[in-house]
């Protein structure tokens, strides 16, 4: 808005001037390279992503997602374009183009988007949330936060209900995203497949453990829905021993909940299937649930062949038991947290057999985990790219491809087509028929393989 200075978002409940005064920004951070201001009342750095779907917005949406979880704050753009795979000068201008934005400037928006979450919402002192926001140094906080609000950080939060930690020792946040949502449906997916010792779904609420990362140690976290009809919302409960991150954490979320997805978008391409039709109007708002650890969904995917989802869970349970590390002072029922990569490749398959693993999936772990400790295989960047990857792995088919593709790569287009449930649903029998239903709900055909997915679980 030209007369104030002021960037919001469309919902701000603050009186929107005419047109011809305002000037429309694809993301928060091209506002604040034009020199507007957050708006304090509708708080635009709490707005839902977006979700992209063609090959230069998958790069974008990869890239932005990496700048979200703080890669910049240890990297150099440089770096960020050699792990995607992609030339320096491409990935500018990829950035530029959609968000017209720099990767810079990208994650420096990110960066005071958190600090001001973190000042309105919590009890940290401006020295925490100087490096929980992921800034180098308390000055260049103050130096940052001065030049895009007007205001030392103090006086910013002044005037704010001042947080008080509770008395368990913990920090609150709040997710948006755009409804609807269908919490119900969401949890019930995540409950049955919740790694005891490491997840618990009840009451309505979301709690996991989470591991090391750097010098932050392990920790837990809460989630509940909060369906306010004039802003519905996630609240998240952290741990303090995770205060340090709670970028990464925000980010994992967000993407395990697939908060940043559009319903409407999805439902006007799928609602033109007569069979979906009536799924989607029982079940608006329906999500495809992604990873909060990349790792932890593949190895998931690899449990998960040929058995039920009770089996794949008992197995995920033993491995949890036997190889993760234990969490000290967690909630009761939160006792372990999931080994990640370099824990698994160091094991031989014969210790996993001993679990109850099949020689064959024993030996899938194994190489799987110790392709991505090597670099050989990654579970970032391009979905058909990254299937390919896994589909070299030994073990590895089409369908634990997709299973990763369609979850751990959050790729909204992923197809399961050899899943029998889906079949089953679709009145096929084979993957290529599986594949002609579905032409028609690309680029969405993972929001109607969940569609079909709970109807058939409702059914059963």
């Amino acid at each position: 808005m030209h007369s104030t200075g002021i960037y919001c978002r469309p919902i701000c409940p603050a009186r929107t001037p005419a047109e011809r005064r305002c000037t429309f920004y694809a993301h928060p951070a091209a506002a604040e390279r034009a020199g507007f201001r957050a708006c304090l009342r509708c708080r635009p750095e709490l707005a839902p992503g977006h979700a992209r779907v063609d090959a230069l917005s998958r790069l974008v949406t990869e890239a932005s997602v990496r700048i979200q979880r703080g890669y910049l704050d240890q990297h150099s753009v440089d770096d960020l374009a050699l792990a995607l795979g992609v030339s320096a000068r491409h990935l500018r201008r990829a950035i530029e183009a959609e968000l017209g934005v720099s990767p810079i400037e990208l994650a420096r928006t990110r960066r005071l988007g958190m600090a001001k979450r973190l000042l309105h919402d919590s009890a940290l002192s401006c020295a925490e949330i100087a490096f929980a926001a992921g800034f180098s140094s308390v000055r260049r906080f103050n130096a940052c936060v001065r030049e895009q609000f007007g205001v030392s950080p103090s006086a910013l939060r002044s005037g704010r209900t001042q947080r008080r930690r509770d008395d368990g020792g913990s920090l609150t946040l709040r997710l948006d995203y755009r409804p609807p949502l269908d919490w119900d449906a969401l949890l019930g997916f995540l409950a049955a497949r919740a790694i005891p010792g490491v997840e618990q779904v009840d009451g309505g609420c979301y709690r996991r453990t989470v591991g090391p990362a750097g010098d932050a140690s392990a920790g837990w976290l809460e989630l509940r829905h909060d369906p306010q009809p004039d802003r519905p919302r996630l609240h998240v409960t952290l741990s303090l021993s995770l205060t340090k991150r709670p970028l990464q954490i925000v980010a994992a979320l967000r993407a395990l909940f697939d908060l940043d997805a559009e319903p409407q978008v999805i439902r006007e391409q799928l609602g033109r299937d007569p069979k979906l039709a009536p799924l989607l109007a029982r079940h608006p708002g329906l999500r495809v649930p992604g990873a909060f650890d990349r790792f932890e969904i593949a190895v998931r995917a690899v449990l998960g062949q040929q058995v039920s989802v009770a089996a794949a869970t008992t197995l995920a349970q033993r491995l949890a038991a036997r190889f993760g590390a234990a969490l000290e002072d967690g909630p009761a029922g939160l006792e372990r947290v999931f080994p990640d990569a370099p824990t698994l490749a160091q094991i031989e398959p014969e210790q996993l057999r001993a679990i109850g693993l099949t020689g064959a999936r024993a030996a899938t772990l194994c190489t799987l985990a110790r392709a991505l400790t090597s670099n050989e295989l990654t579970l970032e960047g391009d979905p058909e790219l990254v299937q390919a990857q896994l589909l070299a792995l030994p073990g590895v088919g089409p369908w634990t491809a997709q299973y990763i593709a369609m979850r751990a790569l959050r790729w909204p287009d992923a197809l399961p087509a050899g899943d029998l449930v889906l079949r089953r649903a679709l009145g096929v029998t084979t993957s290529r028929a599986c594949e002609h239903a579905a032409r028609t709900w690309r680029p969405w055909r993972a929001y109607a393989v969940m569609q079909l997915w709970t109807n058939e679980q409702e059914r059963a």
